[in-house]
């Protein structure tokens, strides 16, 4: 994308925000309505003519005028309407401004990123971008304006908290006009799960409140109420000075302690009339600690600092390390001191100009997004080549060498010992049926419990240094792109023990590889241990030199040949095998374990399968390109660079 647009949409004022890809450092701010922080309402004329902004509150000849549609999004169908004509025509504006050669047609490189309240679900935002689309927007995405604000903080380099602290739980709180909401971000990313939502409690009450306050207290108060019930421009335009009066107040209380906070509106209806606001400490009081009809009678403290509760229980351990202050009325202090009463553990900061953080933080959005799709199609192109083939492919023979390292001593432990038990015990009847039953053993062996935990642990060592080595490819992706280079660095994944990464033994040595190394085991073993004849087994140890001497004298009567042949057709009585000591014949099985492990390397190299080895470096693959596909999906750009 060329350009990166941010439209901040508020129930009471909007700015857009424009980011040129390579060359401005942050968002220029594009002016609509009129000014650059224009207010959300609109007007149309008899003509037809649509106007937005401040000239749209101030009509009288309008024939239908709307103003604070956006709060109505979730409960009022016709909003969705409202919020397509003042879009309509910020659009419209937007393209009359633009500079010869730039486009905001639905085909442009360029993209909107608009923002909504946290607490709207993926249904409701999917909704308000197809309003948007349908009206020939250039491609649109609805992001949180909580994050958004957050977003264009850290990009500013606002935040002067350190940024580690962006890799921690962060509590955005951001209290609009008609809604506060809250979200909760961690490493940078949202947790839906862990959003709040949205309070129907904003600066526009206070500025109700005030407003409703100055009515009261005025001579002219009924002959004024009956203005503002026939002219809703008139009542928008008091509210809106309200609104100023309150925010030029709250902006410095200790000078405005011994100074006046006042303005005075001339309404100009059927004659002259004229309203007077004040802010000082008293009315600062009422407002944020007076009930209030529109919070049920409550006051805006006890309505804020509840919902700051609920937010603690819904994120239960996981405190806030930053509470991020944002929106209209951020400023106020009282909200700083509510906010740090609630969450004593974190640091409480306010964003700065809340009028334009959003759109910019949109705008800010958007390259984050552009600069994420580049680096994921790096990512993609790493997985597409050769790469991950080519280094498994080297490295395979040691994973040959590491499988036999942990399974051939546990073989002899478990397989060879208990088919010895068994023939001592008379459970095997010949010595020729030794061989298949030392292939069941082996067998049930490699697919056993222990056996799955010796090659996982035997796999994942041989992985760290293909690890290792595959860190020189995606290091260079994660530094061009501004990520920390453990976002794609296998090795700390393979240790974590929460972390699947998808290569099982079982997988790796399926049916025919088991079979394979079976084979290749029995011809070792059966070679070591019983000669070819079986007489080693029978014949091992101190207490087997009584069976050595009968089987002396069977040598000198049939001959080696004959006696051999017969020897393995032979039961051999119960009193011979309980000769045969258990612990020589462990004693044994220790000494030859070397030869037999060097006889399964000879093995290995001189009867394996290409096709199978083809196969192993082929499925390996296949798994660490899906993990590194993984670990690329859950990557977000550091908030702050």
């Amino acid at each position: 994308m060329e350009y990166y647009y941010g439209f901040d949409l508020g129930d009471a004022e909007s700015a857009v925000a424009k980011l040129k890809k390579g060359q401005d450092t942050q968002p220029r701010i594009v002016p609509a309505g009129g000014a650059e922080s224009f207010i959300s309402a609109y007007a149309i004329l008899p003509s037809g003519e649509t106007l937005i902004g401040e000239s749209a509150c101030y009509r009288a000849d309008a024939r239908d005028r709307k103003i604070r549609f956006k709060s109505r999004f979730l409960t009022d169908k016709e909003s969705a309407g409202d919020i397509r004509i003042f879009a309509e025509k910020v659009l419209e504006e937007l393209r009359e401004s633009l500079p010869e050669g730039e486009d905001l047609t639905e085909n442009a490189d360029c993209c909107f990123y608009i923002g909504c309240p946290a607490g709207w679900n993926g249904t409701a935002r999917e909704i308000y971008r197809e309003i948007f689309e349908r009206i020939g927007y250039p491609p649109v995405r609805i992001v949180s304006e909580s994050r958004a604000a957050l977003i264009c903080s850290c990009q500013s380099r606002y935040l002067q908290v350190g940024y580690d602290i962006l890799s921690k739980p962060v509590l955005v709180v951001d209290v609009g006009s008609s809604t506060t909401d809250f979200a909760y971000v961690e490493g940078g990313s949202e947790v839906e799960l862990l959003t709040a939502g949205e309070v129907v409690l904003g600066g526009g009450i206070l500025d109700e409140m005030l407003l409703a306050f100055a009515i009261e207290e005025s001579p002219d108060r009924e002959v004024i109420k009956e203005i503002f019930q026939e002219s809703p421009a008139w009542q928008t335009y008091a509210e809106f000075a309200a609104r100023r009066l309150k925010e030029k107040y709250f902006s410095d209380e200790a000078y405005w302690q011994d100074h006046p906070c006042l303005r005075t509106l001339e309404i100009l209806y059927r004659e002259p009339l004229s309203l007077t606001l004040r802010m000082d400490q008293e009315m600062a009081a009422r407002l944020l600690e007076g009930p209030s009809e529109r919070l049920g009678g409550e006051s805006f403290h006890t309505v804020f600092s509840g919902s700051l509760s609920r937010v603690r229980e819904k994120i239960k351990g996981k405190s806030p390390e930053l509470v991020f202050l944002t929106g209209g009325v951020s400023n106020l202090p009282a909200l700083r001191i509510w906010c740090r009463d609630a969450f004593p553990e974190g640091v409480v900061v306010t964003g700065k100009e809340p009028q334009f953080s959003v759109a910019e933080g949109l705008a800010y959005s958007g390259r984050i997004d552009d600069e994420m799709r580049s680096f994921r199609r790096e990512v993609a192109g790493l997985i597409d080549s050769n790469t991950v083939e080519k280094l498994v492919e080297e490295h395979i023979e040691e994973l040959y060498k590491a499988v036999v390292d942990a399974l051939v001593s546990p073989i002899m432990d478990h397989a060879v010992m208990n088919v010895f038990d068994r023939w001592k015990r008379g459970g095997i009847a010949r010595l020729s049926d030794i061989d298949e039953e030392l292939k069941g053993e082996i067998d049930h062996f490699l697919r056993g419990e222990l056996c799955q935990k010796l090659l996982t642990g035997a796999i994942s060592s041989w992985l760290k240094p293909v690890a290792y080595e595959l860190d020189e490819h995606t290091m260079p992706i994660c530094v061009r792109h501004n990520i920390p280079y453990r976002a794609l660095n296998l090795t700390s994944y393979l240790s974590l023990s929460d972390v699947d990464f998808g290569i099982e033994a079982r997988s790796i040595f399926a049916v025919e590889e088991i079979t394979w190394m079976i084979n290749a085991i029995l011809t070792v073993l059966v070679g070591l241990l019983c000669g070819g004849s079986g007489i080693a087994l029978i014949a091992s140890g101190l207490k087997g030199i009584a069976a050595g001497m009968i089987l002396s004298i069977l040598v000198l009567f049939f001959g080696k040949e004959r006696m051999e042949k017969h020897m393995m057709d032979l039961n051999i009585p119960p009193l011979v095998r309980r000769m045969v000591s258990r612990s020589q014949f462990e004693t044994r099985i220790r000494r030859i374990t070397p030869s037999v492990r060097a006889g399964f390397y000879d093995s290995l190299e001189k009867e394996k399968n290409e096709e199978i080895t083809t196969r192993l470096v082929r499925e390996i693959s296949d798994q660490i390109e899906h993990c590194l596909r993984g670990m690329a999906e859950v990557v977000e750009i550091p908030l702050g660079k």
